[in-house]
């Protein structure tokens, strides 16, 4: 079944504003993927360098939503969704870069939704959720830092 922004929103509650098309169909994507300041990797892509903590608890992720990160300065939620029974998250993990927030399995798509990004579908497997970074400018040192959503 293919899902529209506007039955996302209807069936979690949760709202975008009000330039996105509500009428558009949202990919589901088995690969990376991002959202302004996060990015879905593949567990296997990363699993030598990820790993769950053994005392680490999941939980189950409602229709409802789990928010993930709010954005830069309090802003925006990035909210992760699924149908009930389908999907888990945790934020006990281990990550050598230090940019996992946490971990997901999913049975059927799951959803991130943004208010400003939209919505984007997570195929069914395992995943790892990281914040993104950037490079300096070389010219000032090149330090990388955390992008800014």
């Amino acid at each position: 079944m293919t899902m529209t922004l506007a039955d996302l929103t209807a069936r979690t509650g949760l709202d975008v504003l009000g330039h996105l098309e509500r009428e558009i169909t949202i990919p589901v994507v088995d690969g990376l993927q991002a959202q302004g300041d996060l990015i879905v990797v593949p567990y296997a892509l990363v699993e030598a360098s990820v790993a769950e903590y053994s005392w680490g608890t999941w939980r189950d992720v409602p229709r409802a939503g789990i928010e993930l990160l709010r954005s830069a300065g309090g802003g925006n939620p990035h909210t992760l969704t699924a149908d009930p029974g389908t999907c888990r998250w945790t934020s006990h993990i281990r990550d050598e870069r230090g940019l996992a927030i946490g971990m997901l399995e999913t049975t059927a798509v799951a959803y991130l939704i943004h208010p400003e990004h939209g919505g984007t579908g997570i195929a069914p497997g395992k995943y790892v959720v990281r914040r993104q970074r950037e490079r300096g400018d070389r010219r000032a040192g090149g330090a990388s830092r955390l992008i800014a959503d």
